[in-house]
């Protein structure tokens, strides 16, 4: 078996980078020959059908799953031939928001946030303890919150502290799966606003998974569209709008892609007022 040079990772690397991968369970292909590139400093919405193999496609990039074929490329470097210094390296610079939050049930909300530096940083545990409330604010969560367990949560509470968990090691790179599913409007229309000021003032390059419409048209730079076993087409919301893609059409001018590219409209136009 070949082996390739340990490398540094590349600080101009694109952040993702996917080639030719092939995904499958048993006989089952997910992915065949699948490619995407996640440009530095963008907001990126990835949505497919059901069954696209999107959460697959997540749990490859960060190493929760081997892929049958194809290369991934996380800052530069190629995950199969990272050895653990450099995977840590690597988890340094990521944050995760898993699509349930993925707590821990048996830790403060404080402590939850604090987990990631105590594992990866040498600070000490009072400057932790500092750190973990000031990420706990910036995700917009009262300071008493970081007392709180899990359990005595609202969702969209649960959602912020998950949050402030992934950003716990100040990351380059954020992933999102569903970030907004299961909390209602007004709810997830205040998230779509944090995730865009935090990914604007802390310049951050974000991969969210979503079904959320309002999202997509409210804070994504590009969206990649996952079907066919691949992505068959990325570009700003408003260029997909035009694809022949018959899962394209159906998803971006059916009365919900309707009514979300017409919320958009009148916020803008609001804005412009």
């Amino acid at each position: 078996m070949s082996v390739e040079p340990e490398a540094p990772l590349e600080a101009a690397a694109a952040p993702i980078e996917v080639r030719d991968l092939v995904s499958r369970y048993g006989d089952h292909v997910i992915h065949e020959g699948l490619n995407l590139t996640i440009p530095r400093g963008q907001v990126v919405g990835v949505v497919g059908g059901s069954g696209a193999g999107k959460s697959v496609l997540l749990n490859t990039i960060i190493g929760l799953r081997e892929p049958q074929g194809g290369s991934v490329k996380v800052f530069g470097q190629d995950i199969r031939y990272a050895k653990r210094r450099q995977w840590t390296a690597i988890e340094r610079r990521w944050g995760v928001l898993f699509q349930q939050g993925a707590l821990w049930s048996n830790l403060t909300v404080k402590e939850n946030v604090a987990a990631p530096m105590l594992e990866h940083t040498k600070i000490g545990k009072r400057e932790i303890g500092e750190l973990a409330d000031l990420k706990i604010a910036l995700a917009g969560l009262p300071a008493d919150t970081g007392a709180l367990k899990p359990s005595e949560l609202s969702g969209g509470m649960i959602k912020r502290a998950s949050l402030a968990r992934a950003l716990a090691l100040d990351p380059e790179l954020l992933f999102l799966d569903e970030p907004t599913s299961g909390l209602d409007p007004i709810s997830a229309a205040a998230f779509d606003t944090l995730i865009d000021e935090l990914s604007d003032g802390l310049k951050l390059t974000v991969f969210m998974i979503t079904h959320d419409l309002d999202s997509l048209y409210r804070i994504t730079d590009q969206v990649a569209v996952i079907a066919d076993k691949k992505v068959v087409a990325m570009a700003p919301v408003r260029e997909l709008e035009t694809f022949d893609h018959p899962w394209i059409q159906s998803y971006f001018h059916g009365v919900r892609g309707r009514a979300a590219a017409g919320t958009r409209e009148a916020e803008i136009a609001g804005k412009a007022a």
